[in-house]
């Protein structure tokens, strides 16, 4: 049984701009709120902001606002800020989002483009919510974004439709003992890359190049999800796909490489040093390319996902094999974001790629 869609069909209706939110991207989600947001001003679409404080609290339109309009790291209540609360109304009319003081109406909703990373907006909770309330959303819906934040189970996934992935272990949390490391060593020489199964950013990642480190690195990582995974650190070049779409989907043809400043492409590579290179297009050969396109739409269609995703991959340098390392349902969109960058140099300027993903809402 499928949930009735709210709001005039055919029509897109009023968006809101979704971010912050409760997990440890809550900056990086900022950043990307404000790039969007940006784009947005350059369309016809109606659009406002929805801040989400650290704390879980919605924000009102006009604090939400200045929020994205500051130089301000997170979303944070004024001291006479009021709360929003969703109140969905009879099948067919648009939800609104209610002033909690008065229970006031603020404003009608029809479609939400959230751009919430990590725990709480890129794992399926969100897209949940949304769905139960009838309300269209940019991106994968509840399973497709769960699948996708659970990097072990997309593994499974990968590995079943035939998709080459690296060799890898997985943990428990509650099972980091001299054990555990014997099964990781046993099986994967080292370096390792140990990694939270769900997270984003590469946050909680270390790289590892001795048993003796393995223990911290895998308590490390036990902080931030209950369950780790344990990559072979391979010889590999960091190659990015973009795919947008959703019963057809189609990946960019244009295709990035990461040339990472520290030795990985970690949270501080990312957004912090400024140190790292991107090449857009990535050097090379033709037919690897068309290659690592078609294992990019594979990978979307096998984890059963919509609207848009970053594939990463990691190539050997001959070539020989095109490793898929991870789906990113809700990538980023700050300055030196991959996902923007691949579509603009396939043609696809950002503020119409914006309007793509928001017509691509289910």
């Amino acid at each position: 049984m499928s949930i009735a869609r709210r709001g005039t069909p055919g029509r897109v209706g009023r968006v809101g701009l979704l971010f912050g939110g409760p997990s440890n991207e809550h900056e990086v989600s900022l950043v990307s709120a404000r790039g969007v947001a940006a784009a947005l001003r350059q369309t016809s679409l109606e659009w406002f902001p929805l801040a989400v404080t650290a704390e879980g609290c919605w924000l009102s339109p006009q604090r939400s606002m200045e929020i994205l309009e500051s130089d301000d790291r997170q979303a944070t209540s004024a001291a006479d800020d009021s709360r929003l609360v969703f109140a969905p109304g009879s099948e067919g009319d648009p939800v609104r989002l209610i002033d909690d003081r008065g229970a006031q109406s603020v404003i009608e909703l029809d479609v939400v483009f959230p751009l919430i990373h990590g725990w709480g907006g890129e794992d399926g909770r969100l897209q949940g919510m949304l769905d139960w309330c009838g309300i269209r959303c940019v991106g994968s819906g509840l399973l497709g974004s769960a699948v996708g934040m659970d990097k072990a189970i997309a593994r499974r996934l990968f590995e079943s439709a035939g998709l080459d992935v690296g060799p890898w272990v997985e943990l428990r949390a509650d099972e980091i003992d001299a054990e555990a490391i014997r099964r990781v060593t046993s099986r994967l020489p080292a370096p390792w890359f140990v990694k939270p199964a769900c997270g984003g950013s590469s946050i909680g990642i270390r790289k590892v190049e001795h048993a003796s480190e393995l223990d911290d690195a895998l308590r490390y990582a036990a902080s931030f999800d209950d369950k780790i995974l344990v990559e072979l650190g391979l010889t590999a070049r960091e190659i990015e796909c973009a795919v947008l779409g959703n019963e057809t989907p189609r990946c960019a043809d244009a295709i990035g490489e990461i040339h990472a400043s520290a030795a990985f492409y970690d949270y501080e590579a990312k957004y912090e040093s400024g140190d790292s290179r991107l090449d857009i297009p990535a050097d090379l050969p033709v037919e690897v390319a068309s290659r690592l396109r078609d294992a990019a739409i594979r990978a979307y269609r096998v984890l059963g996902l919509t609207g848009y995703a970053r594939v990463d991959f990691l190539v050997e340098p001959d070539f020989g094999h095109l490793w898929v390392n991870e789906v990113n349902t809700l990538p980023g969109f700050t300055p030196i974001s991959m996902f923007p960058k691949l579509w603009e140099a396939s043609g696809l300027a950002y503020p119409a790629l914006i309007e793509e993903l928001v017509r691509l809402a289910r």
